[in-house]
């Protein structure tokens, strides 16, 4: 007996774009990448892609994204210096690979209006 194919899935609805969801995501609270990846719908590797573009772009809007630095479990490090958006593999120091997602927020200046 032969098996009908399966029909593409259907994109979710969408009224605002993937990154203006992120942004407004964002602006109220301070989540890793895996918390936005459930909340819009999207792999966790496409999530570092939209926030690296966001990075860049929310300064023509006077906004900020602020990244709270991974840190290593084990010892303690923090990768203040890290520029990558994504979690790193291993500690330099203790060279330990438990480590704590790092957390984006965006931040709004008091006077601003969209």
């Amino acid at each position: 007996m032969r098996k009908r194919p399966k029909e593409p899935a259907a994109p979710a609805e969408r009224h605002e774009t993937v990154r203006q969801e992120i942004i407004f995501l964002l602006a109220g609270q301070t989540l890793s990448a895996r918390d936005i990846s459930v909340e819009v719908r999207i792999s966790e590797r496409e999530v570092y892609e939209h926030l690296d573009h966001i990075q860049r772009t929310v300064v023509l809007r006077e906004l900020h994204l602020v990244t709270t630095p991974a840190e290593c479990k084990k010892c303690g490090f923090l990768f203040r210096k890290r520029e990558r958006l994504k979690k790193p593999g291993k500690c330099p120091v203790c060279r330990g690979e438990a480590i704590k997602d790092p957390l984006f927020t965006i931040s709004v200046p008091k006077n601003y209006s969209s």
